[in-house]
């Protein structure tokens, strides 16, 4: 729920732009900085390629100067004299993450973080699999937890903002726990993820979203490839192609993409495998992609393939993206395979580390593998980084290695045996290395400052602005409780999707309610535009959800939002209209429908609303094995205190029957219809309690759950069903403490078809406050 301090400081952190009038015109050159703060700000270095210009680097491990002992799976980041880590402590239900700053000399701890895992399917410890990345204007840390919180905090550890993806947009979880790092392009933080969200963005789909880095208002999201197959961690990688500012990345769906980094508009896409795309890509002279797989072949039978794509093809004129590459577009291929460490690129030369343990050297003009070295039976994640004419590159087992380029060819330096697995990427600056294994953080080198140390300059300058083409409305998508409001900005772009002007209140700007011509739902946000862009919802406690359209000087824009009720409020399906029918050949032909609430995320697909015994009801589809678990946020993320109660029945029979549950303060309860009890759990391998409780099929019970917290941030879960009708029995059915306790989250329904054999229905949805 939002208070009115709350309300105050949203207006002075949106739509602010100090030092502008209404509208500035940003004409001319314009600058695109590159690193410019001392340090290694992405876990891929200045180039984005794994490589540095910095000299008189270690040929030998040697003692550690210190370490800690924090176990972890990424990369270190350092920026100013501060090194920031990633990392986790703890067991069971008092596992966390944590963002630990540290002073890179000593490892001295200056501040730390810590973060929950909620929601998740991450299982075997399969913690921290990604980076924080730091912004050279501002010095702030931008990162990604497992669970899916992205936020922004300063180098003195205060959190600026804060995004809950799988509550806010639908963000999907996989038990690899793979989540990868943001990259920083100019005003903006972007990041790549998989969800369901609503709308138009209610399939599964790898997506990318781009959020203003001071404010955490959405820019952008792009959705630029087909269906996922598993999860991605490839970082974006930024390049330029035809005057416009690019990224690409590999996806969930087997594909190399392109999109314009100023606009999220898809450009191109590259079908390289059937699986999952997880390594990084590197750029070569500007003119080609190289990528690399480690699933299926799209085209024969083996698995793996190194590519290079031919930069700069767009879509034709007029046409919407992403163009469709073909094999044409391919300047060469080979057979290596590797599904999850990056290529490193020193010259014209790849070096990448295969999926059975071998350094490989490729000639990057014409794919031939020039080179191969054995340094394991196998590799995970990790990727190599390369300077002062060495390759430092550890492997999963643990070994260490220092090895020495010479032209396509390496030998070893040096090699030791870590503590525990290495799985991320060392870092390599200022005469010292650091490796984060599955047991401790390391340090090795020489103390002190090295005088081989160069600060590479990478500013870049975009092309001279063109005319007018589009308009960009911010915040993109919008997420407002009844009688709250939001100030909208507008940008003016170009062709290109350099801004041409800006005006932060949006003065002049004509914002309409606006329905798309081939949108399922026909609907609208039920709020208005006021003056200077001004959005504000309507008292009205019944969620909503629609787009507007924005037009000045002939230019347009679309952003869309949702509005969800505060608490208290209930949902019994009464209102809503039986007029769809599935069709012949359907798994539910013959059974009319309704679509479920529009604003409510996670639940296109997975649930639809029918008659039953005279009621409107809420059920789960079973047209699609992959949408056999429904995980349906219907509340705002940052809600707390709250009780959360529903009617709710499964089919089945005797032997067999469905789950069906509630989502309380990022906690599932739900009936566990085979085993027979009622459950409480956050993730599977961590927070998980369960309690014997009989009910039958085809017979409603009334579920009823709710989270106290206690002053020093441990809290009880407690649920309690009963037949519905009967009275409510006083005591809980079952109380689970947990002593890092979520202290808020998204309201939710929970449903899971095992097999997609049985439905489970729910009716009667009530969220009101604990006391």
């Amino acid at each position: 729920m939002m208070d009115s301090d709350v309300m105050e400081n949203r207006m002075k952190t949106r739509g602010q732009v100090p030092g502008l009038l209404a509208a500035v015109v940003l004409a001319g050159m314009q600058a695109l900085s590159g690193q410019a703060a001392d340090g290694w700000l992405h876990w891929r270095g200045p180039f984005q390629n794994g490589t540095t210009l910095e000299e008189g680097l270690p040929s030998k491990v040697g003692e550690a100067i210190w370490t800690y002992d924090i176990r972890g799976r990424g990369t270190p980041v350092i920026s100013d004299g501060r090194m920031y880590s990633w990392g986790y402590k703890g067991t069971g239900p008092d596992l966390q993450e944590y963002l630990t700053c540290h002073d890179p000399e000593t490892g001295q701890i200056f501040w730390q973080l810590g973060f929950n895992d909620f929601l998740s399917d991450t299982v075997y410890d399969r913690y921290t699999i990604g980076s924080p990345t730091v912004d050279d204007e501002t010095g702030n840390i931008y990162l990604m937890t497992t669970a899916g919180e992205f936020f922004c905090v300063t180098p003195e550890g205060e959190i600026q903002w804060i995004h809950s993806m799988i509550e806010r947009y639908g963000r999907l979880t996989f038990p690899n726990g793979r989540i990868g790092a943001p990259i920083i392009a100019g005003d903006l933080v972007i990041h790549h993820i998989i969800n369901s969200y609503w709308g138009a963005d209610g399939p599964a789909r790898d997506r990318f979203y781009a959020f203003d880095k001071k404010t955490g208002d959405v820019v952008w999201s792009s959705t630029p490839g087909v269906g996922p197959k598993d999860s991605s961690f490839s970082s974006p990688v930024l390049g330029w192609a035809n005057g416009r500012r690019v990224l690409y990345a590999g996806t969930g769906c087997g594909n190399v993409i392109c999109l314009d980094v100023r606009t999220g508009d898809p450009i191109w896409r590259f079908q390289l495998s059937y699986g999952g795309i997880n390594s990084s890509v590197v750029i070569h002279d500007n003119d080609k992609v190289i990528a690399i797989s480690g699933k299926e072949n799209i085209d024969d039978s083996k698995t793996g393939r190194m590519v290079a794509l031919r930069t700069g093809r767009e879509p034709a004129e007029g046409a919407s993206g992403p163009l469709v590459l073909t094999y044409d577009d391919e300047l060469w291929r080979n057979d290596l395979c590797m599904f999850t460490s990056s290529p490193i690129l020193v010259g014209d030369h790849v070096w990448q580390v295969t999926h059975t343990g071998e350094l490989v050297c490729v000639d990057a003009n014409s794919g031939e593998i020039l080179s191969s070295y054995k340094l394991g039976t196998s590799q995970l994640h990790a990727s190599p980084v390369y300077g002062d004419g060495k390759i430092y590159i550890p492997i999963i087992s643990g070994e260490f290695y220092i090895l020495e380029v010479k032209g396509s060819e390496v030998s070893e330096l040096d090699k030791v045996t870590l503590e525990g697995n290495c799985i991320g990427t060392p870092l390599v600056y200022n005469g010292k290395i650091y490796v984060h294994t599955t047991e401790k953080l390391y340090c090795f080198g020489k103390p002190g400052d090295n005088d081989g140390l160069v600060k590479p300059n990478l500013t870049e300058r975009a092309p001279l602005p063109e005319e007018a083409d589009s308009l960009q409305i911010i915040p993109a998508d919008i997420l407002l409780e009844p009688g709250d409001y939001v100030q909208v900005r507008t940008r003016v772009l170009d062709s290109n999707g350099m801004t041409l002007a800006e005006m932060p209140d949006s003065t002049g700007v004509d914002i309409q309610a606006f329905v798309p011509p081939t949108a399922r739902v026909k609907a609208r946000m039920n709020a208005e535009i006021m003056g200077k862009g001004l959005l504000i919802a309507s008292e009205d406690p019944v969620p909503s959800a629609g787009a507007f359209k924005a037009t000045y000087q002939g230019k347009s824009g679309i952003f869309r939002g949702r509005i969800l009720p505060s608490i208290p409020f209930n949902e019994d399906f009464e209102s809503f209209e039986i007029n769809e029918a599935y069709p012949e050949g359907h798994v539910h032909h013959g059974v009319d429908f309704s679509y479920p609430p529009l604003p409510w995320i996670g639940a296109r697909f997975k649930w639809d609303i029918r008659e039953m015994e005279g009621n409107k009801v809420l059920a789960k589809t079973l047209d699609n094995v992959l949408f056999q678990r429904a995980i349906t946020f219907i509340g705002g993320p940052d809600y707390s205190e709250y009780t959360v109660e529903a009617d709710v029945m499964t089919d089945g029979n005797r032997r067999m029957k469905s789950n069906v549950g509630l989502i309380n303060q990022r906690y599932f309860i739900y009936l566990v219809g085979n085993a027979q009890i009622l459950e409480v759990s956050s993730n599977h391998d961590r927070v998980k309690q369960s309690v014997p409780f009989r009910w039958d099929q085809k017979k409603w019970y009334t579920l009823k759950s709710r989270v106290d917290m206690n002053a020093d941030g441990s809290g009880v879960v407690r649920a309690k069903a009963w037949p519905k009708g009967e009275r409510e029995p006083e005591a809980w059915t079952i109380e689970v403490e947990h002593r890092n306790a979520h202290a808020k989250g998204a309201p939710g329904v929970y449903g899971f078809s095992p097999q997609a054999r049985y439905s489970v229905y729910m009716d009667n949805i009530r969220v009101y406050p604990n006391n």
